[in-house]
């Protein structure tokens, strides 16, 4: 399993386990480190900066050797929490950052000042190479196989596409449940994998045991695609509620998405609404629960702990 992204960030196996909005934590991703493979979680996922600076902290106590630890910022004018929490990043460190939905380079100028890899998420090849320009020290190839915000794009055309056209180290997302599927990856030409779905049904997921049976008890066949969470396509599980209100914005939504002068507002409403709706269904079970997760939770058999999960991926 040689992979470049051991060497970048000197863990055992050419895994990280994704940021997931609510469910990844610090125990989860302290348990990633101790099996050998880098855990990434959102910074959004702190209330407040002292919060997420209480993180770092932690996760560096908890640091042991074949592991590493990073944190995923939304670097669009939809965070505007953004600058805060790079500032905190930077001032603690941490071993990457993972930018997603806008331009990393504000985070690659500063990340780099003080020794933090920045990796990038893309969905083509026009991202992939300006992210590359920008000094970025590995992509994101998020695939038609991800969990939340996906691709468009196969993960084979996407991999080889970037590795045929960028020079920087190419880490798939999407589509990766089991060791099959992470050497099909390698196989293609990828430097590692991004995992997310398998581990939401992990023991050390902060969320309810609904939301972590609903990913043993449904497959790759229940996962649809809906814009009704924050505005743009996002992946969720085909739950009864889901099909009831459809996947479909609405027809106001519609119309004022085609305004040049109102969609920014628009888009900055519908995610704060929808990140709202998307907490509630992790935290507390009602019957108006609205889900994410991929297809790759077809070989969530059980919830287990993170450590079992690994075992399951690498061996």
């Amino acid at each position: 399993m040689a992979a470049k992204l051991k060497e970048l960030l000197n863990i055992k196996y050419p895994v990280i386990q994704a940021p997931m909005f609510l469910v990844s934590n610090v125990a989860m991703v302290t348990q990633a480190m101790k099996g050998g493979i880098a855990g990434c979680i959102p910074a959004l996922n702190y209330r407040t900066l002292e919060e997420l600076r209480w993180a770092v902290k932690e996760l560096k106590q908890n640091k042991v050797e074949g592991g590493a630890f990073g944190f995923n910022l939304i670097v669009n004018k939809s965070n505007i929490k953004y600058k805060g929490q790079l500032e905190v990043l930077c001032e603690e460190g941490c071993d990457f950052i993972i930018t997603s939905l806008g331009s990393p380079e504000e985070t690659i100028k500063r990340a780099h000042h003080v020794g933090i890899k920045v990796f990038c998420d893309v969905v083509d090849l026009k991202f992939a190479r300006k992210v590359e320009q920008l000094g970025a020290d590995a992509i994101i190839a998020v695939n038609n196989r991800a969990g939340g915000h996906r691709g468009d794009a196969s993960p084979e055309h996407l991999i080889k596409e970037l590795k045929a056209n960028c020079s920087i180290p190419v880490i798939s997302a999407g589509g990766v449940g089991r060791k099959s599927d992470l050497d099909q990856m390698l196989s293609y030409g990828a430097d590692g994998v991004s995992v997310g779905s398998p581990f939401i049904a992990s023991v050390e997921a902060n969320v309810t045991d609904e939301y972590k049976q609903a990913c043993v008890d449904y497959g790759a066949e229940d996962i649809v695609m809906t814009e009704r969470i924050s505005g743009t396509p996002c992946t969720v599980i085909n739950t009864p509620y889901v099909k009831k209100i459809g996947t479909k914005q609405t027809w106001l939504e519609s119309i004022l998405n085609k305004n040049r002068t109102l969609k920014k507002w628009v888009k900055m409403v519908r995610f704060s609404i929808g990140m709202h709706a998307t907490k509630k269904a992790a935290t507390k079970a009602t019957y108006k629960t609205v889900w994410v997760a991929g297809p790759s939770i077809e070989h969530t058999k059980a919830i287990l702990s993170t450590k079992e999960i690994i075992h399951r991926l690498v061996s």
